[in-house]
């Protein structure tokens, strides 16, 4: 903490250096800023391991590795950060985090075996990240990718994330994102939501994804939104997206409810509207392959689906499509959305 106490503080030049070849055992450890330099790098080229949860007793964290208020932050390089997985999945710990950290860069690095979600940017205006590769086990829990929330001007791109959840989730009060050119699988899929849990409101617009894939993911492109909640998630694009054996490829859940207790139907739901999902080809695991299952009270308006063409997996069946209260158009869409109203 020394050292980053006198890079924030401009009294050394504002580089952090972690070197190749080595391991680094690293306790949880949180960066504050505000720092006097307009830019400060960190160079990760080693290897960071956490603790095991029972070295580290029964504290309380919300994240093992935490940057606040740091702007002009860069962090990158091509060592791995390893959250030692199974141990902290009861802990709810996110790896690493950036919160109010405006004008982020995050390149190269390969997270492994997080404790919960692998990277948190929240409350941040300005931020890309770019050519990491997050692994780990498909049936760890809330191990998502990356969880983008109360931020802006968010750029995603050439990322390979497989893991136990999303591998790419947005949540509350977060506009103008652009994700380009990630794989995903296995996970989740890519998801807005969820939002509206026990009656919050959502602020959500302008999400773009493009050029993305899904490999045996338990979902593609998903909208998710807790019944009893306000506000709206609008102006979200899916385009060009390739599918292999992907359950749920396309899907609207206003529904959502994961541990199926106390789900009723409710008066309100966050409005979803201006909705596209364009040039989606590959197969399906499942043979429903589109779902849009919206509210009756608020529904789903807007709703676009053009050049879509989802096969079955398993090719000895045909894939089908869904939808309840959903209002829209769709074109050159198979398997055929005749629900559509």
């Amino acid at each position: 903490m020394r050292a980053w106490n006198d890079i924030c503080s401009g009294k050394s030049d504002p580089n952090l250096v972690i070197p190749g070849g080595k391991t680094f055992l690293l306790w949880p450890v949180q960066f504050y800023g505000p720092c006097k330099p307009s830019q400060i790098y960190v160079e990760v080229s080693g290897r960071i391991v956490a603790p095991r949860i029972d070295d580290y007793g029964s504290n309380h964290l919300d994240c093992w590795i935490g940057f606040w208020r740091v702007n002009g932050l860069t962090v990158k390089g091509n060592g791995q950060i390893d959250g030692q997985g199974a141990g902290w999945w009861e802990a709810y710990t996110s790896a690493m985090g950036f919160y109010g950290c405006d004008n982020l860069l995050l390149q190269g690095l390969n997270f492994i075996n997080s404790q919960r979600n692998h990277i948190s940017v929240a409350g941040s205006n300005g931020a890309a990240i770019s050519h990491l590769t997050i692994t780990a086990p498909d049936e760890s829990p809330n191990t998502d990718g990356i969880d983008i929330s109360h931020s802006t001007n968010v750029r995603v791109s050439d990322c390979t994330i497989g893991t136990g959840d999303d591998c790419i989730a947005f949540g509350d009060q977060t506009s103008q994102v652009f994700i380009k050119g990630v794989a995903c699988g296995p996970g989740h899929g890519i998801s807005v939501g969820s939002l509206g849990m026990n009656g919050g409101s959502a602020q959500v617009e302008e999400i773009h994804v493009d050029s993305c894939s899904f490999k045996g993911t338990q979902n593609g492109a998903r909208i998710k939104t807790w019944q009893g909640g306000s506000g709206y998630a609008r102006k979200i694009t899916f385009n060009n997206i390739k599918l292999d054996n992907a359950r749920n490829p396309i899907i609207i859940d206003q529904f959502y409810c994961p541990h199926r207790t106390d789900c009723q139907s409710m008066k309100s739901a966050v409005q979803i509207s201006d909705v596209s999902f364009t040039g989606f080809s590959g197969t399906s695991a499942t043979d429903n392959a589109i779902k849009l299952s919206c509210s009756e009270t608020v529904g789903c308006t807007n709703i676009s689906l053009e050049h879509i063409n989802i096969k079955s997996a398993s090719g000895d069946g045909n894939t089908y499509s869904s939808c309840i209260n959903a209002h829209g158009t769709a074109r050159k869409t198979f398997p055929h959305l005749r629900c559509l109203k």
